[in-house]
């Protein structure tokens, strides 16, 4: 079998590649509460009281700027979020980054600025990192790849496979603007003057919801978007996952950019926003508190976790009737992260 570039998309492709290659040939001790077979967003060390969350990823975006940042934004923000939404506060970063020969000094000062100010903004230091060089046109540009260290109490660890039947589902903020701004404007499709990314770093209102309690299970829902986030939550739990259509925040110019590229907007990449498995008792709480934010001020309960539809995800369309949201086979917009 051949690689392809669906295999690195976040869907079904990517899950195959996984199970039956990948994690065939690494053995699996976990060091904590959350090992490589959850296939969690990072994984954890247990030391004394604490756990020690690490989460790592690779950034290869086309183009490096885009409108609303850059790779370095979108590597340090991506990689703080996957240590917040598992409860854990961010605390440091490593960074490696592989560049092209030829590249412009200017250009990666813009990058190495722009992941400044991330970890400036969320209260994380750079704390060690490696650089090299590749013969032109051996790769495309550069490759940013960041690993992230958080802490977090015994037992506080947000799984996803904690879902129960009765919990809310919040998402923070609006679907899809990640994914279609940068599509936009690499194709050149004439949103890219009114859309953006929403890459931002999410610790500040992770940790206002996790002060309200009740949490679950949190993802930010990346590669393959809402769908694969919570196809992967109903099977991991043994949960049905009901969502109401009308209740999905989504900005006019990505259901419009939606509908002409005929691309599904619930598996599109967001890097900005979280997605939260919540108690009942606990959900109007935890919205208030993220309404009560600059980041959250979009935020809606969309759906609740149901005992029937188990391992499956079901959307009760705006005309009143359902339909599988179906995991995404690879990602309609590939290269955005």
């Amino acid at each position: 079998m051949k690689i392809t570039m669906g295999h690195g998309a976040g869907g079904e492709l990517m899950s195959q590649l996984l199970s039956q290659t990948i994690l065939n040939n690494i053995t699996r001790k976990a060091a904590g509460e959350v090992g490589l077979e959850d296939l969690d967003d990072g994984g954890t060390v247990s030391v004394g009281d604490l756990e020690v969350v690490v989460s790592t990823d690779s950034y290869t975006v086309k183009p490096i700027f885009f409108p609303g940042g850059d790779i370095g934004k979108l590597a340090m923000c991506g990689t703080i979020n996957d240590v917040s939404v598992m409860g854990a506060k961010p605390l440091a970063v490593a960074s490696a980054l592989v560049i092209e020969e030829g590249f412009l000094t200017e250009e990666l000062e813009r990058i190495t600025r722009s992941m400044d100010r991330v970890c400036r903004e969320a209260g994380v230091s750079i704390i060690t990192g490696d650089t090299k060089v590749m013969e032109k046109h051996a790769l495309d540009k550069i490759i940013v790849t960041t690993t992230g260290i958080g802490v977090a109490a015994k037992g506080g660890v947000i799984k996803d496979s904690e879902l129960k039947p009765g919990d809310k589902i919040i998402i923070t903020g609006s679907l899809g603007d990640h994914g279609i701004a940068l599509m936009s404007f690499r194709e050149g499709f004439g949103f890219e003057t009114t859309l953006k990314s929403d890459v931002a770093p999410l610790w500040s209102i992770i940790e206002r919801v996790l002060e309200v309690g009740g949490i679950t299970a949190m993802r930010d829902p990346t590669r393959g978007g809402l769908s694969a986030t919570l196809n992967d939550w109903a099977r991991g739990a043994g949960v049905g996952i009901l969502v109401h259509e009308e209740k999905v925040p989504m900005k006019e110019e990505v259901v419009a950019a939606s509908e002409m590229l005929g691309i599904d907007p619930f598996t599109v990449a967001n890097e900005g926003k979280a997605v939260i498995g919540v108690e009942a008792r606990k959900a109007l709480e935890v919205l208030h508190a993220l309404r009560s934010t600059k980041l959250g001020k979009e935020a809606e309960i969309i759906g609740e976790v149901v005992d029937k539809y188990r391992g499956r995800v079901v959307m009760e369309t705006v005309v009143g009737g359902k339909r599988i949201m179906e995991p995404p086979i690879g990602d309609p917009v590939p290269r955005v992260c």
